[in-house]
């Protein structure tokens, strides 16, 4: 059997036969069952090409066009059966299903086979639920009556940070940076920074350690690299982290220069350099080990550094309380959130019974009083201490061990809290083109409201638009158009937003600006009405300027 092109404008195919071909008949059978319409035939006696003669033969019209056109009908089916089965699958931390949150990526059906492909790229390798999102979206596609065969690849997306703005080189290319802090020293601050970035790494995230302690780095006492010297590259001018366990690593005690005995603003200059100048390379996560206090080596480090949260430790006494609560209300005003509270040698357990020999109660009063959302409690365990000594964090000597389980519990809650605010900080501020006007939903807030975008141009307190000096605006109302719209926009920080208007100004609008002024109640819907501003909405003045 042959198949003869017709030309034309459209392509026509007839079925050549040859006598005493059993195969003919068959073969006509099951195109026609499966894919074609055929006229009816008398006989598999030879035909010509052309239509078929009054003698009968099969004939094929068009038919892969057809089919052509069947199959792609027939996947762009299958795909939304399949989008359908996966948007079952709900992501407890943004409470949305993983096709809304765009974690469903390269698709592909192949209906013939009844096979299914498709990659779930999360926001981090070190998900603590990823298996179960691979077994349920393994289990919905699989219970679709033709699917014979699923195959799901599981990956994360690519680190970047969460923040708009100039970032050193050095930073540009790590997703979340999380600091431990007490403010006060002596509670086991570096032993939880240690310990965490290591549980990290063993839930299988890219995780680097910068000690920020030049006048007593920890880190090289608590870890056993075999490079115990940092590296410069010539080329680049950038420092090479060591590297330990694969965990990247960067402190002043591995600069060849032990404890720094030297003023605070070098200090500070010092730690900027290691930090920002530091090769870190793609990181999920870089914990950072701050030092004790509240003062200006702490100061510069979250001005210059995006943190995206910080973990605070405390001990059960009242006095670690004290200084705690100083760290934390720094924290505040650097609009940086507190995600947890590790009380450190809380108990021990002796005899059948627990002791509390440093008194109770330091972590709940955190808690309580700076709401605070999750505390976790180390015991008193001579392995920990012992260590923090020996250069072997206790999670890898003991990954088994109680401690090691409760610093899987801090590390869950650590990514789960970063993913949740990334998220919040992504969708803070947005601009909704329908309405013609910016949308905010400010973190860690449940209200949400709409601003005409003329208005949040005119509210720009940068000395483009007020004189320094006198205090009067430079950028008047008239200005800036009414009909005016946001290029881009993007988070700074936890503070901000970088809005980019069509004149090529970025203004930097802090979200508490942005709580203050005029708010739309009745948002505009078409062009008529940006012509005023009364136009523009019911307008309700929350705070004056």
């Amino acid at each position: 059997m042959e198949i003869h092109f017709i030309s034309g404008k459209s392509p026509n195919y007839l079925l050549k036969s040859t006598e005493n071909s059993g195969f003919y008949p068959r073969l006509c059978s099951s195109f026609r069952r499966k894919y074609y319409n055929f006229a009816s035939f008398q006989s598999p006696k030879a035909s010509i090409y052309g239509w078929p003669r009054k003698t009968g033969s099969a004939v094929l019209t068009r038919a892969f066009s057809a089919k052509a056109a069947a199959t792609n009908l027939s996947v762009a089916v299958g795909e939304n059966d399949v989008l359908a089965a996966l948007s079952q699958i709900i992501d407890p931390d943004f409470g949305t299903d993983i096709v809304s949150c765009g974690f469903v990526k390269d698709l592909h059906i192949d209906e013939v086979l009844g096979e299914v492909s498709f990659r779930l790229e999360l926001t981090t390798p070190a998900c603590p639920i990823k298996d179960m999102f691979e077994q349920k979206a393994n289990e919905v596609v699989a219970a679709l009556p033709w699917v014979k065969r699923v195959n799901v690849t599981m990956s994360a997306q690519p680190a970047r940070p969460a923040f708009a703005g100039d970032l050193p080189q050095g930073l540009q290319t790590i997703s979340n940076i999380v600091a431990v802090s007490s403010c006060k020293g002596g509670v086991g601050k570096s032993t939880v920074a240690v310990n965490l970035a290591y549980t990290l790494a063993g839930m299988g995230a890219r995780v680097g350690i910068f000690d920020a302690d030049v006048y007593g780095p920890s880190l090289p006492t608590m870890v056993s690299p075999e490079n115990r010297l940092l590296e410069m590259n010539l080329e680049k001018r950038m420092i090479i982290p060591t590297d330990y366990l694969g965990v990247k690593l960067v402190s002043f005690g591995f600069a060849g220069q032990g404890r720094a005995i030297m003023r605070g603003p070098m200090v500070s200059g010092v730690i900027n350099q290691l930090l920002t100048t530091t090769e870190w390379g793609e990181l999920d996560y870089l914990v950072i080990d701050m030092p004790p206090g509240t003062g200006d080596i702490q100061l510069t480090l979250c001005q210059v550094v995006p943190l995206t949260a910080a973990v605070i430790v405390t001990t059960p006494q009242k006095l670690a309380f004290i200084d705690v609560a100083k760290g934390v209300r720094m924290f505040s005003k650097l609009k940086v959130p507190c995600i947890a509270v590790v009380e450190n040698m809380c108990h021990f357990d002796a005899d059948g019974k627990r002791y509390y020999p440093f008194g109770r109660g330091s972590g709940s009063q955190v808690v309580q009083q700076f709401g605070i959302p999750h505390r976790f409690d180390l015991p008193i365990r001579p392995t920990l201490s012992a260590s923090g000594d020996s250069g072997m964090p206790e999670v890898v000597n003991d990954p088994q061990g109680e401690v090691a389980q409760t610093f899987q519990d801090i590390g869950v809650c650590v990514v789960q809290q970063c993913a949740k605010i990334r998220q919040q900080v992504s969708t803070a501020v947005t601009y909704d083109k329908s309405l013609r006007a910016i949308r905010v939903k400010v973190p860690d807030s449940d209200e949400e409201f709409l601003l005409h975008p003329a208005i949040v141009r005119r509210n720009d307190r940068s000395a483009q638009s007020v004189d320094e000096w006198t205090g009067e605006r430079k950028l008047q109302y008239a200005d800036v158009p009414e009909d005016i719209e946001p290029e881009d926009i993007r988070p700074m920080g936890n503070y901000a937003v970088s809005i980019t208007w069509p004149d090529g100004f970025n203004q930097i609008a802090p979200y508490d600006q942005l709580q203050s002024i005029e708010r739309l109640v009745d948002a505009p819907l078409s062009s008529a009405h940006h012509n005023t501003e009364a136009s523009t909405g019911v307008l309700e003045r929350e705070l004056s300027l």
